[in-house]
């Protein structure tokens, strides 16, 4: 069922219940203005990402899987859950992939003249996304950036906290980024944080994303793991399994009846 829901904004959007979490029903373009509202309205506010692999990875961790559920803005960044949404009559309307909301985000700061904080990956891969998002958008605030290795976490989060950034992308890998926002998340005092794993070396060129063919047909995940086999194979092979087990179990369980609050 479609669950209507205040959001941290005093606005609502549509929410649908699956894997027993709260998923916002929403398009790309919402997913931005509803962050961009965020921001506006003071924070702090936790997004996240619903793949297979989290999904997977939630029933395994009943810790990660609480940190989900708290979170302001929980948005399907996978084909396999928007086809299981429409197919459990509980539909999303698109896929919110992090990695574009990331970059659409960058944007939006740019043009509503707020400010964005870089913290994660390799140090050269971070400081070619300074560069790179700079010269794309000359009017971007980067209040601050460090690379992903550190071995204080106090110092990091009073760094943070000392630059004031609207905006904080945390890229590195799950489900450290969803324990470290969700840890750190007061302390910070960002409007909006967002973990986007890989997506600064994309941006830098050090990887890349699958065409957009592939995309859009649900195929991301095979492009990976042609690029890394290794490392994807049994990710793939035992979580699709998984994932699909979940799927199964889901459309057993009752439909949610009543409103869900936050």
């Amino acid at each position: 069922m479609r669950i209507e829901e205040a959001s941290p904004m005093n606005c609502s959007y549509p929410r649908v219940e699956l894997f027993g979490t709260a998923v916002d029903a929403v398009t790309m373009d919402q997913a931005v203005d509803a962050a961009r509202a965020a921001v506006a309205a003071g924070g702090p506010h936790q997004h996240v990402v619903l793949n297979a692999a989290k999904v997977v990875a939630m029933q395994d961790d009943p810790e990660l899987a609480g940190i989900i559920r708290g979170c302001d803005f929980i948005q399907a960044d996978g084909a396999s859950v928007v086809w299981f949404s429409k197919l459990a009559r509980r539909p999303v309307p698109e896929r919110v992939a992090g990695a574009d909301l990331f970059e659409r985000l960058v944007g939006a700061a740019a043009a509503d003249g707020t400010s964005v904080y870089f913290l994660g990956a390799q140090p050269h891969v971070v400081e070619r996304v300074v560069e790179i998002f700079t010269q794309r958008w000359p009017d971007l605030r980067v209040a601050g950036f460090h690379d992903g290795f550190w071995t204080d976490d106090a110092e990091v989060v009073a760094a943070i906290r000392d630059a004031r950034p609207d905006y904080l992308f945390l890229a590195i890998p799950s489900p450290r980024k969803e324990y470290w926002l969700a840890t750190h998340l007061d302390a910070l005092g960002v409007p909006f944080v967002m973990g986007v794993g890989g997506s600064f070396d994309v941006v830098a060129g050090e990887t890349t994303r699958a065409p957009r063919w592939m995309q859009k047909i649900g195929m991301e995940w095979s492009w990976r793991l042609i690029q890394e086999p290794r490392r994807m194979f049994k990710r793939y092979l035992v979580g699709n399994t998984r994932f699909l087990v979940a799927c199964l179990r889901e459309l057993r369980r009752p439909a949610p009846v009543g409103d869900s609050a936050r």
